[in-house]
């Protein structure tokens, strides 16, 4: 295999079967984002879920770390084409929080606190497949990959979980994103290489 990132050092059969086509791994965390790097405190930071309706939940920093805590290790993938294997993470499933607003959707938009937002099937955030994460490898997440708490959803690429989340809205709809609007997939699977919208 070749197109490896200098800063992977490992043997590249030991992720056989676990790196999407078109992707490269590497040992670094690259930094992406579309804007300035948010900073927000956790004593302002609150998370909300709202229905379709308008009926809605708000949880405060405290009130979102007092939930049952899960500790996902997974492999992340990124849209740029680099793959990062068994990342460690800390957050509460998406399942938890979700359950908690009545709805008939079939979508949910991320929104986050620098005006990014990206559009999802609910499918793909529930069913203990995507975690809201305030800590990685141990410790709290920094504000550069999207502390205090961001969007973590493994099976698709990377923009997909959101940095800064500070709402989840359901809608009837399906709702572009920042991303998806600018011309990458609806969907974003790196097992089928869905990077732009003719992917």
């Amino acid at each position: 295999m070749s197109g490896f990132s200098p800063g992977f050092r490992g043997r590249t059969h030991a992720f056989e079967g676990r790196l999407p086509p078109g992707q490269y791994p590497t040992e670094s965390f690259p930094v992406l984002s579309a804007g300035p790097t948010p900073h927000v405190p956790t004593e302002d930071w609150s998370l909300t879920v709202t229905s379709e309706t308008g009926e809605s939940r708000t949880w405060s920093w405290e009130e979102m770390t007092a939930l049952p805590q899960q500790h996902p290790t997974v492999d992340i993938h990124c849209v740029t084409r680099w793959s990062k294997f068994d990342t460690r993470w800390s957050g509460v499933g998406l399942d938890t929080l979700l359950e908690q607003v009545e709805s008939d959707a079939g979508f949910v938009v991320a929104e986050s606190y620098d005006g990014y937002t990206t559009n999802l099937p609910l499918e793909d955030l529930t069913g203990n497949k995507a975690w809201l994460v305030h800590s990685f490898d141990g410790y709290p997440l920094a504000p550069e990959h999207g502390g205090p708490a961001r969007l973590l959803i493994p099976h698709l690429y990377f923009w997909k979980s959101a940095k800064w989340v500070r709402a989840l809205r359901f809608t009837t709809e399906n709702e572009p994103g920042f991303w998806e609007s600018a011309g990458y997939h609806d969907h974003g699977d790196p097992w089928r290489e869905q990077r732009y919208w003719n992917d």
